[in-house]
Parts: structure tokens; C-alpha cells; sequence
């Protein structure tokens, strides 16, 4: 959907009115804009197409952490279980 030519004009007018007030805050919006722009621009593959995302360094560490305390869990079930086995063989063999 196209602006109206008013809209326009007073969208102009805001931004004008945001230059002159805070140039800090156009700086830092330029700023975004850029890093946003280079993002894209790294993401995109050379015909255009993104390519598969690598994980993040983070997502691999959750991934990690969750393997290994399964794998705690898990060590610790089998040793209790084993040493109920145990307990119980050796309270049959007692009788």
C-alpha cells in the first residue's frame, strides 16, 4: 500500500524533527541500520539463497550440558538399581 503524499510529508517532517533533536539517537539508528545491512549481506550465499545456519556456541553448550547430565542420571539410576539387585541377592542367599 502506497503513502499518501501527506503522509509522506509529515513522515519527512518527523524525521527531520528527530535529526535535529537527537543526533545521537540518528547515529546510533544508522548504526543498527548498517550492522543489519552487513548481517544480511554475510547471510545471504552469492546466488542470493541463505545458506543453512550454523548453531550458536550457546545452543551447543545447552546441547551439551543436557547430554551430559542424562548421562549422569542415567550412570546413577543403573548404580542404584544394581546395587538393589545386589542387596536383594544377598538377603536371598542369607535365608
Amino acid at each position: 500500500m502506497a503513502w499518501s503524499q501527506d503522509e509522506e510529508r509529515m513522515l519527512a517532517q518527523i524525521e527531520q524533527h528527530l535529526v535535529d533533536d537527537d543526533p545521537r539517537l540518528v547515529a546510533r539508528l544508522e548504526s543498527f541500520n548498517e550492522r543489519v545491512r552487513r548481517s544480511e549481506a554475510r547471510s545471504s550465499g552469492p546466488d542470493g539463497d541463505s545458506p543453512r545456519r550454523r548453531p550458536r556456541r550457546s545452543t551447543v553448550i545447552i546441547l551439551i550440558s543436557w547430554l551430559l547430565i542424562a548421562t549422569l542420571v542415567a550412570t546413577l539410576l543403573i548404580m542404584v538399581l544394581r546395587h538393589e539387585a545386589a542387596a536383594a541377592l544377598a538377603l536371598a542367599a542369607s535365608f
